[in-house]
């Protein structure tokens, strides 16, 4: 019966995380200006 109890208060505290989460909704971020760098040095 405590596992029962356990599992039923995990799950209700996970979908209470996910819905607090999607009432928060994505934050707002941005790119950075400046470009990566990806191109390999050249080998001697």
């Amino acid at each position: 019966m405590r596992a029962l109890t356990a599992a039923a208060v995990g799950l209700a505290a996970a979908l209470a995380l996910v819905l607090t989460l999607t009432a928060l909704g994505t934050p707002q971020g941005h790119t950075s200006p400046k470009p990566l760098l990806t191109t390999v040095p050249e080998h001697p």
